[in-house]
């Protein structure tokens, strides 16, 4: 569980949507902290920016007579209850050049008696106290016909501050929060769907490269729909394939073409060897040939192998197969004094398979059998519709060893003659290339190989 969660936290599709979130967090942090800040610090900061912006809007509502002296303000009944209504918290009056009243708002002159402002040009906003009340006041100013009217508008401080406390902070902190739910689900949403569409390509290239195998070499990464930055490593990756196609092959062909020239020499010097007198020496000398014929033979077998394209895939029932491998084997098996036992439990079961090289793993599999089994005991041949089992009673091998059973050129230490070591190394080559599973575990006593058909064998295009 703890490498899943490390596995998550590497990510990239992890770390870009962790991005994402971040980002919106802070943000919305960040409106937050200044939000606070602007209240903790507020004094009469909302008060007076409001009331500066509303006195030059007022100006510029006035309407003037015939003789151009203006005679009320143009509100509309949005705004006009407010300053009837509110009579003793909000209030604006309108004077002339020379600081004459021309009129007032509903409130009237005592509203303004508190107020000493001679000039009214040199104050746009400006304090005073009414009745003990903090009142913000500031002066509008509108040309009209080359002479200048000014519009003062004055509201108790705390009218504004009821307003935002009961009314602007509320819907202030319903907006935020509602902005939060929306930067989570809608980002987030956008994040996850837009970045599992760009990195689609990514997870269908790697499933491709995971499916490359030495038995696949010939395949290539698809270039399509790749993004621009991966499209150079994929393209490198596919020289570097190449290559090593390129690499393997001469090794296999080299591999053939080396064990098939040895064939002839070994066969001319065993000819040669059984013709002279039989000494002592001519014997070990036709005995290492014979070793080294062995070795040649199955290294040309391996190579072969190892080439899907070799193979030639048919229905074939598994128990005649079977019992082709165990008759091919009788006379060694009696040499050896052991049993070949078959147990058909198939019913008739059929594998799509190479016969040939099919038969050659079973052989394999029962030669290295006999060859571990002691004299006058069983090897069990038990048939299953998707399984093939041997079991043989001989000494088997350490726990430790299971792992080097079909590694090229490793042998037993209880083994009779002496092969190359490449018997099973044959047999997993062949499981492989038919997709089964070949593995083998120690039992009390003996060895037990197990064949497990899996999936039908891929094409070898």
């Amino acid at each position: 569980m703890r490498f899943r969660i490390a596995d998550r936290l590497n990510s990239l599709s992890f770390k870009v949507l962790l991005a994402f979130i971040v980002g919106m967090v802070l943000s919305v942090s960040f409106i937050a902290v200044v939000l606070i800040t602007v209240l903790v610090f507020k004094n009469n900061i909302f008060s007076q920016l409001e009331v500066n912006d509303a006195s030059q809007h007022l100006a510029e509502e006035l309407l003037f007579n015939s003789e151009g002296v203006p005679v009320q303000l143009g509100l509309s009944d949005e705004y006009n209850w407010l300053f009837e209504s509110l009579d003793q918290e909000l209030a604006y009056r309108v004077l002339d050049q020379s600081g004459a009243v021309v009129f007032y708002s509903a409130a009237g002159e005592s509203f303004w008696a508190d107020v000493d402002v001679k000039n009214p040009t040199l104050t746009s906003s400006f304090e005073f106290e009414r009745n003990g009340m903090p009142m913000d006041a500031a002066t509008g100013v509108f040309e009209h016909d080359g002479k200048n009217w000014f519009v003062q508008i004055a509201v108790s401080r705390r009218f504004i501050y009821f307003a935002h406390d009961a009314f602007g902070l509320t819907f202030l902190e319903g907006g935020l929060a509602v902005l939060s739910l929306v930067l989570f689900l809608v980002f987030g949403a956008c994040a996850h769907f837009t970045i599992r569409h760009t990195l689609k390509p990514l997870r269908e290239l790697s499933q491709s490269a995971s499916a490359i195998s030495p038995r696949s070499l010939q395949a290539r990464l698809k270039q399509d729909n790749v993004p621009l930055e991966i499209a150079p490593l994929v393209t490198s990756f596919n020289e570097v394939l190449e290559r090593l196609e390129r690499g393997y092959r001469v090794q296999q062909a080299f591999l053939a073409t080396t064990a098939h020239e040895l064939k002839t020499p070994l066969s001319l010097i065993r000819a040669q060897l059984e013709l002279m007198e039989g000494t002592e020496e001519r014997n070990w000398l036709l005995h290492d040939v014979c070793y080294m014929s062995r070795q040649v033979q199955q290294l040309l077998l391996l190579a072969e192998t190892s080439e899907p394209h070799n193979y030639s895939f048919a229905v074939v029932e598994i128990k005649s197969v079977v019992e082709e491998a165990k008759n091919y084997l009788l006379r060694m098996a009696e040499t050896a004094n052991v049993h070949l036992v078959v147990e058909d439990q198939s019913l008739g079961e059929e594998w799509l398979a190479d016969r040939g090289a099919f038969f050659t793993l079973l052989k394999n599999l029962l030669e290295n059998a006999i060859q571990h089994a002691p004299p006058d005991t069983n090897i069990l041949i038990r048939l299953y519709p998707h399984e093939i089992t041997i079991r043989d009673r001989g000494p088997g091998v350490k726990e430790e060893e299971l792992p080097l059973l079909f590694t090229r050129f490793w042998r037993g230490e209880h083994r009779r003659d002496f092969g190359a070591g490449l018997g099973l190394a044959i047999c997993q080559e062949i499981a492989l290339t038919h997709n089964w599973e070949l593995s083998a575990q120690r039992m009390e006593p003996g060895l037990l190989f197990k064949l497990l058909k899996t999936d039908p064998p891929a094409s070898p295009d």
